[in-house]
Parts: C-alpha cells; sequence; structure tokens
C-alpha cells in the first residue's frame, strides 16, 4: 500500500508506528525535499501547492480510524483443511492473499501453514486457485523474491491442474514508473512530483531496484486490475476509481494495460494516484460505493487489500514496539454491511501477513 491517499475530508493525525511516521517536511509551506532511501540523495521537488481533498498520494501517514461496524474473522486452522490435490474434472479451492511487501519469509510461512506449498516451497495444493492481491514489493527486504516466487508457483499451479494468479496493486505501478520514468517531472496535481521520490518515500528498496529486469517489468505491466471469481469481486485497493477506467472488467484491465503501453508518464502517475485513493468503503455510504462496483463488474462481495486492517480498527499498538507485539490481526475483516472484506493484515507494522480461503465460514 502507499500511505496517506485517503479519501474523505482530513482528519487529525495521531500516532501511528515507525513504519508510517510522517517525515518533517510533510508539513512544511516551503521548498522540501523527498525522503531518501538510506544511502542514497535526496530528491527535491518544487514547492507544493495545499493538496487537494482526498488525494495525499505520498504522505506516509494513515489516519488511525476507530471503527464499531467492523467484524474480524478468527479462522479455525483446524477447521479449514489444507488444500490436497484436487480432480481437474472441476477447480479447486479459492485462495486469496493480501499485501505481502517484500516480506518473503512470511509469505513462504503463511502459504506452507494453508498447505499451498511443500517445506521446499513447491506447490502442492493440486487444482486449488489462489490470487495475490498485489504490492509485492517495497518496505520489506525482498521484493524481486516475492515476485520470483509468484511468478514460479504461477507455472507450478498450472501444470498441476490449478492456478496462482495476481492482481496490480499501487505499488506495482510505482515501482514501474520509478523505474521507467526516474526524476521525470509529472504533475501530481499538487506540485511538481516524481515516481522516483515517490517510490522512496513509500519504502522502495535499491535491493529491489538492483535486482529488477525485464521479465518482472513486463510480468507487472500485464497485470489485472480486477477480476471477480465465484461471487467474489477481486481488486487491490477499496476505492471506487476502478469506474473510472471503464464499465466492466475486461475494460478496466484493458485501459490500465493500455496506459501503461503508453508510456506516458503524467498517464501512469494519474492512474498511480487513483489506485493509491483509500477508504471509500467505511463510515457512512460505505456500503454504497461497495454496491456501485458490485453493479457494475458483478459479484456478491468485494475482496481487497492496502487499507491496513489496524488503521480500519484502529488497533496500532505502541510506535516503537516497547511490548513487543504487533497490531493484533488474527484473520480478515468484514464491514461495509457485509459486503467488503479486508485483506491487509499489515505486515509492514509487525501484523499478519494473511493467506485466506474463500467464501468465509461466516
Amino acid at each position: 500500500m502507499t500511505q496517506g491517499a485517503g479519501q474523505g475530508p482530513e482528519v487529525e493525525r495521531t500516532a501511528t508506528l515507525r513504519d508510517f511516521r510522517v517525515p518533517a517536511y510533510v508539513h512544511e509551506t516551503g521548498p522540501y525535499v523527498h525522503s531518501a532511501h538510506p544511502g542514497e540523495v535526496a530528491s527535491p521537488v518544487a514547492e507544493p501547492v495545499d493538496y487537494p481533498e482526498e488525494y495525499t498520494p505520498t504522505e506516509r501517514d494513515l489516519p488511525v480510524i476507530n471503527r464499531g461496524d467492523t467484524v474480524q474473522v478468527s479462522v479455525d486452522p483446524l477447521a479449514v483443511p489444507a488444500a490436497q490435490p484436487q480432480s481437474t474434472t472441476g477447480p479447486g479451492p479459492l485462495y486469496v492473499v493480501g499485501d505481502v511487501h517484500g516480506y518473503l519469509d512470511e509469505l513462504v510461512a503463511a502459504l506452507q501453514e494453508k498447505g499451498l506449498i511443500d517445506a521446499a516451497g513447491q506447490w502442492c495444493a493440486g487444482t486449488a486457485r489462489l490470487w495475490f492481491l498485489g504490492d509485492f514489493t517495497d518496505r520489506g527486504p525482498d521484493g524481486i523474491g516475492v515476485i520470483d516466487l509468484v511468478m514460479r508457483l504461477s507455472a507450478e499451479a498450472a501444470a498441476a491442474g490449478g492456478y496462482c494468479k495476481a492482481l496490480m496493486g499501487n505499488h506495482e505501478l510505482l515501482l514501474l514508473g520509478a523505474k521507467r520514468f526516474g526524476d521525470t517531472p509529472v504533475n501530481s496535481g499538487a506540485g511538481t512530483a516524481t515516481f522516483q521520490a515517490a517510490w522512496l518515500l513509500n519504502g522502495g528498496q535499491k535491493t529491489d531496484m538492483d535486482r529488477l529486469q525485464d521479465h518482472h517489468l513486463q510480468w507487472m505491466a500485464r497485470l489485472d486490475a480486477l477480476v471477480e471469481i465465484d461471487g467474489h469481486l477481486l481488486v487491490h485497493s477499496d476505492t471506487t476509481a476502478y469506474l473510472d477506467y471503464g464499465d466492466s472488467i475486461e475494460a478496466v484491465n484493458d485501459n490500465v494495460r493500455e496506459a501503461l503501453t503508453r508510456n506516458d508518464a503524467d498517464e501512469v502517475w494519474d492512474l498511480f494516484r487513483k489506485f493509491t485513493k483509500r477508504f471509500s468503503f467505511r463510515d457512512e455510504g460505505g456500503a454504497d460505493a461497495v454496491r456501485s462496483l458490485l453493479d457494475t463488474y458483478g459479484g456478491t462481495r468485494i475482496v481487497h487489500g492496502h487499507s491496513p486492517i489496524p488503521y480500519l480498527l484502529g488497533e496500532v499498538g505502541s510506535e516503537d514496539g516497547e511490548d513487543g507485539t504487533g497490531p493484533a490481526v488474527e484473520g480478515p475483516h468484514v464491514y461495509a454491511d457485509g459486503l467488503a472484506i479486508a485483506m491487509d493484515g499489515g505486515v509492514t507494522m509487525a501484523g499478519k501477513l494473511l493467506v485466506q480461503q474463500l467464501p468465509l465460514g461466516i
């Protein structure tokens, strides 16, 4: 996820975990310098204007929202048997994975726990179907390793009669933009910005950029933006901005890919900006926002990543982690009149990397 592109009126900022602290320059009024990755030179940009309402694409803080209408689903691992090789005559069980953000070891452990890969990291789930909801890189230590694993599992699952597929998150767009356009100025709607500065500010890792190859870029650029499976509309971001790109799943996916093909920095930035919006499904009107997507694209429930569950619930733990514990996330969260399922367990905040079988048993 990329920080601070929340929708709705500005809310009072509260203390956040280390990963989400606001750089001092965010609230300065004069010329400022974007935060750089350790060892890198900061990238200066032009003096910003006031951010328009609903658009702060590169601020790192997220408001803590204390919600009373969400449901945390704690799934008993004994109640959901691990996937077993299935007959090729029909589809196997459906699983979804929330934001990974470079935490390869945590991903491997979660996939093993669900019986999707074996001790050697090989696909062992037969005809099971696995969807990643996007955001593979940034913040964590091995984003390229995560992409390599997903690409390999895609081939192994297909050979076994199942599949492993992935959606495009805003961090895929951010990494693509940083690689393609670097420090090329773009019109951000809030002064001059660059993909390189935004990538560094939002957890870009130099080791990922150094290891990024053409086949990684081609894979990311071809990812779908949304898909409907078994009545579940899978998306990365909890936003209605997908409606700006078409009135069918096919149209949205085609338009997103075509925008990337045209390789226009401003157009790709606008796509990134829209995919970075969040919180459309919370609070009053949230259920209606979900219904607008379901009515347009199909499905009876939407499943998303992007916005961390700890922030949706206001359970963020202590800023410096003195107690040694992270946010209390045990499973997905259901909200918006039961129409939305949040899957970002906040792994970057010492939360949990979620892998969940659908449908939920509630």
